[in-house]
């Protein structure tokens, strides 16, 4: 079953166009029901798909510096192809597994045609293949969204050449596969054609990116929002209740799933999903936002380090969107992404929340969106929202001078800023570190079947690869205090390990885990690897006068 717009005849409509919203300028480029169709459209997206995929995949391994988070979807991507599981130890719901079996399925084709590549710098690759359908997804929904054609250029430019995506996109996170999703579901809720299945197809791909990473939940009402704006008047309401119910009912397989393996609540000898929630929610703050000295502070400086004209120059538009969507037609058809970006920012500016350094990855297609709309805006003002047909022909030469000059003046302060932000992650070598830690260990130790080593799950794979045992030789190193399958296995705590890696991950969360501190203090570093807060040790705790 269909929902259509009413019928027309091909007189009074082009069968390629819809029918230009009032208030709308007609010389301003239109959007095909069938984007794939247009010529100028895919030419425009394909050339800024290969910029951006060009930026993003060159010196993908070497920079940013790899983190323990990707090295844990990774090595848990791992246990699901290699059947061990939904995770490398026992799975404790800490996020639902639908992520990393992504990854998984993702990292298939290379794990079979080279097993020892799937490490994480080698395994980023996978991530490009993301960032490329997103960035797609970005100009879809812009152009869905009655964008121009330039503006819509835009947005994807924004959303995929910000020094601040580059660095983040390239990295194995959940947040990026669940964007993905959530704009996929965006394109469908809003579809020209209103078909019922793209509504539902939304909820489904909706609940998609929820399970994929939780945070997503976030954005479900600016989704249903835009949805209801562009669903046909006579069924949005049957629309939106089956868009909600699929998505409600693909959401409810993660508890039905814990429900299913005894693990719903919580219990003796079982992890629990309530246990796991429990945790989430009670975990130590950050801070307020805005508050100097705060850890959220930190990961706000952080992300403005790599740029500032995307975070702020987005919330600033979704602002003036939201403000002027009844004097605007583009502030309208662009709610729902600017609501995003308004809720996402409330999230974040909770008075002792956690904040991430990824949560931002899941506004950024939204901020670059609302950042080019409200660029097209300001363009259609001064172009022709007050131009009148008498008009002398100076004035409308000086009204494209006016739009010239402040198109040059933001690039003249935009492009130096990310080119230089973009040069670094095309050039610099953040990595080196690591790759000498695993040489090491997998070249200077003569057993690594017999061997014990602590180390963090950036390296977890390299030392399995290398031959270590998984689990049990290659240690995750909070699983040697916080997991009773492993911690059993070390009835002399430390004394029962040979060797820890002392990444900066590792130092920094030792203070914690008694295990691993005692394993730290009890040996000697037999190799080092960079320099200052960055290094790798390489520590031996018999060196230092441990016994097995």
């Amino acid at each position: 079953m269909t929902s259509t717009l009413p019928a027309v005849t091909a007189a009074k409509v082009p069968a390629q166009h819809p029918p230009v919203p009032e208030g709308r300028s007609a010389g301003r480029s239109e959007p095909p029901v069938r984007l794939r169709f247009s010529r100028p459209d895919l030419l425009l997206c394909g050339a800024l798909l290969t910029l951006i995929l060009a930026v993003q995949g060159w010196n993908i391994a070497a920079y940013p510096t790899l983190s323990d988070d990707e090295g844990t979807y990774l090595a848990q991507a791992w246990a699901v192809q290699q059947s061990r599981g939904l995770a490398h130890y026992t799975y404790w719901y800490d996020h639902p597994p639908l992520g990393w079996i992504q990854i998984a399925l993702l990292g298939r084709l290379p794990a079979v045609l080279s097993p020892g590549s799937m490490t994480v710098g080698s395994m980023r690759t996978v991530m490009l293949g993301i960032t490329g359908v997103s960035a797609v997804l970005v100009y879809v929904l812009a152009r869905r969204l009655a964008l121009p054609r330039w503006a819509a250029g835009l947005g994807m430019a924004l959303f995929g050449l910000s020094p601040l995506a580059v660095v983040l996109s390239r990295e194995i996170f959940l947040d990026n596969i669940a964007v993905m999703w959530l704009l996929l579901a965006f394109c469908l809720a809003a579809s020209p054609s209103r078909h019922l299945w793209h509504h539902f197809g939304a909820g489904v791909a909706a609940a998609t990116g929820v399970l994929t990473k939780e945070t997503m939940i976030v954005v479900l009402p600016a989704l249903f929002v835009t949805m209801w704006r562009h669903g046909h008047r006579d069924t949005r309401k049957f629309a939106l209740t089956g868009a909600v119910t699929a998505c409600a009912l693909i959401g409810l397989s993660y508890p039905l799933f814990a429900l299913l393996k005894g693990e719903l609540l919580p219990g003796p000898g079982h992890v629990s999903l309530w246990d796991g929630i429990t945790y989430q929610m009670s975990r130590p703050g950050s801070g307020f936002l805005l508050h100097p000295g705060s850890g959220s502070y930190g990961v706000l400086h952080a992300w403005l380090y790599y740029d500032r004209v995307l975070p702020l120059g987005g919330l600033a538009a979704a602002l003036l969107l939201l403000l002027t969507r009844r004097l605007s037609v583009t502030a309208r058809a662009l709610a729902g992404p600017a609501l995003t970006v308004v809720l996402l920012t409330a999230v974040a500016l909770r008075p002792n929340g956690y904040l991430p350094a990824m949560y931002v990855i899941g506004a950024l297609p939204f901020l670059a969106l609302v950042l080019a709309g409200a660029a097209a805006s300001v363009a259609h003002a001064v172009m022709t929202r007050w131009r009148t047909e008498s008009e002398k022909r100076y004035l409308t030469a000086g009204r494209y001078a006016l739009a010239a000059v402040l198109a040059l003046a933001a690039g003249a302060y935009v492009v130096p800023h990310w080119y230089d932000g973009d040069r670094t992650a095309v050039t610099a070598d953040a990595n080196k570190p690591y790759r000498q830690a695993a040489h090491w260990l997998g070249t200077k130790v003569a057993d690594p079947e017999g061997t014990r080593v602590l180390v963090d799950d950036a390296l977890w794979l390299d030392l399995v690869h290398a031959g270590y045992r998984p689990g049990l030789g290659a240690i995750w190193f909070y699983k040697a205090d916080l997991d009773p399958a492993v911690t059993k296995t070390l009835p002399h705590g430390w004394r029962d390990v040979d060797y820890v890696v002392a990444s900066p991950t590792v130092r920094r969360d030792a203070k914690d885990l008694p295990t691993v501190r005692a394993a730290i203090l009890h040996s000697a570093p037999v190799a080092t690897f960079g320099t200052g807060p960055d290094r790798i040790e390489i520590r031996h705790i018999r060196a230092a006068g441990g016994t097995r």
